[in-house]
């Protein structure tokens, strides 16, 4: 059975679009799903954890958010934390970073041995980086007066490389939904096939950030509550703000970071990143 991945929300161009079979990871990768990523640059695995355990993962995060706020956190190892304000007035954080280090439950999620399927797709020497670069985001978007974080504009992960002093490599951002993902709540759309682009075109296709305006080649990624997304580092994208409001708008979606290379743990004195300062002249946080 093939479903085809979510069209553009309503007053978005549309154009053709690959159709996404209704994945399930196992112990490995299949050849099939393998192809798929290989060639479109993203996939989407259906049901990867159960729904007792999205509630637990949701719950701890929601703890973790109350401790940080009660905490007057804003920055944790050198990565900014966006924090947004409900209509009562109280704050939550809107993206978190490395969060795993804060709940016993979400560093366990990252031992599951399907990852281990992910990681050798991306290459031998590939690890989850628990404690490197962002460590285990949580992204908490919601749209209403008071959020800080609605929308996202296009951009790359890849670029981030090149503000540690590397070139942009591939590697894959593993995304788990913790909420249902309709189109009108916005989310990810992405360019298929950009990941095979020049660096030129990875530098100069798009305003980072700023550029928030429909492409005519993209797609909208829907998942539910329990499903697992990947996209390669290179490939452009940007998450487009809902049109519903308030808690019907809620998406909240953890991002692991699979890193190679030299181990270079964080702490709480690490230097905050350069790029950090281009979201932040975007309007993020």
């Amino acid at each position: 059975m093939s479903v085809a991945v979510a069209p553009a929300a309503v007053g978005e161009e549309r154009a053709s679009r690959p159709e996404m079979p209704a994945f399930t990871l196992g112990a490995r990768m299949t050849d099939e799903q393998r192809a798929f990523l290989d060639r479109h640059g993203f996939i989407r695995f259906r049901r990867f954890a159960p729904p007792d355990l999205v509630r637990a993962l949701a719950a701890e995060v929601e703890e973790i958010d109350r401790r940080l706020v009660a905490e007057g956190r804003t920055i944790v190892n050198g990565v900014p934390l966006i924090v947004g304000r409900r209509a009562d007035g109280t704050r939550y954080v809107q993206r978190m970073a490395f969060a795993s280090t804060f709940g016993p439950k979400l560093h366990d999620f990252l031992q599951d041995p399907r990852f281990r399927a992910i990681l050798e797709v991306a290459g031998p020497d590939y690890r989850i980086g628990e404690r490197e670069r962002d460590g285990l985001v949580v992204n908490h978007f919601r749209h209403e007066e008071g959020s800080a974080y609605a929308r996202l504009g296009w951009h790359t992960d890849s670029l981030r490389d090149l503000f540690y002093f590397e070139r942009p490599r591939r590697y894959l951002n593993v995304g788990f939904y913790l909420d249902d993902s309709p189109t009108a709540k916005g989310g990810v759309r992405v360019l298929p096939g950009s990941h095979e682009q020049s660096l030129r075109s990875m530098l100069f296709r798009k305003r980072y950030f700023v550029d928030h305006a429909p492409d005519p080649d993209e797609v909208a990624i829907e998942a539910e509550a329990g499903d697992l997304t990947i996209h390669d580092g290179r490939l452009w994208h940007r998450v487009a703000q809902a049109t519903a409001t308030g808690d019907a708008s809620q998406r909240r979606v953890m991002y692991l970071p699979l890193m190679n290379g030299p181990v270079k743990l964080k702490d709480e004195s690490s230097p905050t990143p350069f790029y950090f300062r281009l979201r932040k002249l975007a309007g993020y946080g």
